[in-house]
């Protein structure tokens, strides 16, 4: 599902996972990760942080840490494009083609 404009991207997220399991050794950007590192690597808007209706307990922005699995299917998905993988009940692993796609955005 499309984010509204000013919203956080689900490729925004995604991106910062590919940049969290990067940087660590195991490649894993838990969903403790995400939650806690998002908020910090993206300015997040007052859409973000609306209460969300489908998950009373969390913000919109926190429904897209999700959704990229959820998404798994789509063209353009980090999952379905190969730069991270499932991790179940954890978070997702980094790639290699997700790293080569880091090396290639830090280049730009």
């Amino acid at each position: 599902m499309a984010s509204k404009i000013g919203e956080i991207t689900e490729e925004e997220v995604a991106l910062i996972a590919v940049a969290i399991g990067s940087e660590r050794t195991d490649g894993i950007a838990s969903y403790s990760a995400l939650r806690k590192e998002v908020p910090r690597r993206h300015r997040l808007s007052a859409l973000d942080m609306i209460q969300s209706t489908k998950r009373p307990r969390e913000k919109m922005w926190e429904q897209k840490i999700r959704n990229i699995k959820s998404h798994h299917e789509t063209a353009g998905n980090f999952i379905c494009e190969g730069y991270l993988t499932h991790v179940p009940r954890v978070g997702y692993r980094v790639t290699e083609s997700g790293r080569k796609l880091l090396r290639r955005q830090a280049a730009a």
